[in-house]
């Protein structure tokens, strides 16, 4: 007989390890493969990236333990600037204002990583399976039979609930034969980090153009995490650049509201494409994470979005006596749907409308973004989503909700 474990994670990035802690946390007794060994330098997901962190993110890492490990690190981001090149509206967003400490914190992805995989060696009721690779999947009436292959071989385990956090091009989710609707931006993301001549004073920066939007986030030291987007057509160009040529580049697209920019760091290309599972739930499973959605970076909405799909599964597993019920599953999707189609949405809307090449729309775009800026509803709506809360949140990032 196989050994058995209520829950069955599959995929230890971000959001799977996250997951992996909040069950344990909660005292439920949960499996975690994952392909890479247990080492930051080992883990795709633990990479260059700077991560932009809602605030409900950061409530949310901080009531499951791993802030603790993450947050000398961070950089809080108390203004948020939103513009259009070209054009003359703007909207600012000030933590101040909301009365708040910061509207959000930029964290390197490795950092977080690092912060992850400390807290994960606290875990009592997690059992950790890496490097390991799911090979195979039988249903069952009780679950899932799943075969997993670790360097000491072949290991089977049952599962009342099979957990896919295993990314983009999910096998899990593949196995479960749910579809997926694609869209190609014609894209691609390329992410460093510079030094500003002028201090960023914590303020973060969202710049649309027709090319694509560019991003600044305040970090440590005086020095920006740099998320350029360009046309998949232009970025084996970008690529190619020296790193002279790429901070003109960068400043083109950027401005000089920071003045001018230099030292950009090491360049990581990120083709971007939106991928989103048909369902989140099949039988005695559930998709979070890349798995369920991988959405355009625009806003910084990526592992925000997951986290909050993470926290919301934990706190549902938390109070159940089946991990695996079909009333437990439905009870998720539909507590995800409005969150998930509404960043989706927005994300992909976004992109679209405030970087689509038509002249005309600019007037309409300025008077939108100076609405965002000076009405108060607005600028409150603007600030709270902007902010993780929106719809019905996990009750662990609602600790400080303003």
């Amino acid at each position: 007989m196989s050994p058995s474990s209520p829950v069955l994670i599959v995929g230890g990035g971000l959001v799977g390890a996250s997951l992996a802690i909040a069950l344990d946390a909660a005292g439920c007794a949960v499996t975690l493969v994952e392909a890479a060994a247990p080492r930051i330098d080992s883990q795709p997901s633990y990479d260059e990236r700077n991560l932009a962190l809602s605030r409900a993110t950061v409530n949310g890492l901080k009531a499951i333990g791993v802030w603790r490990h993450a947050g000398a690190q961070a950089t809080p981001i108390r203004h948020i600037h939103i513009s259009r090149r070209g054009e003359f509206g703007s909207a600012r967003l000030d933590a101040d204002k909301h009365g708040v400490d910061a509207l959000g914190w930029t964290l390197p992805a490795r950092e977080l990583g690092g912060a992850l995989l400390r807290r994960l060696d606290e875990c009592t009721h997690l059992t950790r399976l890496a490097p390991a690779t799911l090979e195979a999947l039988e249903s069952s009436a009780a679950g899932w039979h799943a075969r997993i292959r670790t360097p000491a071989g072949v290991q089977a385990i049952d599962t009342s609930l099979l957990v896919g956090a295993d990314g983009t091009a999910s096998f899990v989710r593949q196995q479960l034969g749910i579809g997926v609707e694609r869209y190609d931006y014609a894209q691609t993301l390329f992410v460093c980090t510079v030094t500003p001549e002028r201090d960023h004073a914590n303020r973060a920066y969202e710049r649309f153009a027709d090319d694509g939007p560019i991003a600044l986030l305040p970090l440590a030291e005086r020095r920006c995490g740099l998320i350029l987007t360009v046309s998949t057509d232009e970025a084996e160009t970008v690529a190619a650049m020296d790193d002279a040529a790429f901070i003109d580049f960068a400043q083109q697209r950027f401005g000089w509201r920071l003045g001018r920019l230099s030292r950009p760091g090491k360049r990581h290309p990120y083709a971007i494409h939106r991928v989103a599972a048909e369902r989140l739930i099949g039988p005695r499973a559930v998709l979070v994470g890349n798995a369920a959605q991988t959405v355009h970076p625009i806003g910084a909405q990526g592992f925000n979005l997951g986290l909050r799909d993470a926290l919301t599964l934990a706190e549902l597993v938390a109070g159940a006596a089946e991990p695996g019920a079909s009333a437990l599953l439905e009870n998720y999707a539909a507590r995800r749907a409005p969150d998930r189609e509404g960043t989706m949405t927005m994300s992909h809307g976004l992109v679209r409308l405030a970087c689509l090449q038509q002249p005309l729309l600019g007037p309409l775009r300025s008077l939108a973004l100076l609405a965002c800026d000076r009405l108060p509803p607005l600028q409150q709506a603007l600030a709270r989503r902007g902010m993780g809360f929106r719809d019905e949140p996990p009750r662990a990032v609602l600790e400080s909700l303003p």
